[in-house]
């Protein structure tokens, strides 16, 4: 059940990338109530959609993709991982478990 995934808010226009080793589907409900705290990134808007699942062979690998990920610090890049899925599968080459 590992993946890193990226949701997404309308009312803020942003994106935000996470991991999760539980269910994906009770994970982003956590973070549309705030479960995280009202100060965290996503307590900032309660319209979170799932734009992206990446699944992951261990927590390692999707630790790793979630952290290059935010590395590029880009919200084209993240369309891009839609748009091209090969290049999911280039970063999980680049990281295996």
């Amino acid at each position: 059940m590992n993946c890193c995934y990226v949701i997404y808010s309308e009312s803020l226009n942003r994106f935000y990338t996470g991991i999760c080793q539980e269910s994906l589907e009770e994970r982003i409900k956590k973070h549309n109530e705030h479960s995280y705290g009202e100060h965290r990134f996503t307590a900032k808007a309660n319209d979170w959609e799932l734009y992206l699942k990446i699944d992951c062979d261990s927590n390692s690998q999707s630790l790793k993709i979630e952290k290059h990920i935010k590395s590029m610090k880009s919200s084209q890049y993240i369309k891009n991982l839609v748009l091209y899925p090969e290049i999911i599968e280039k970063l999980k080459k680049r990281f295996p478990r």
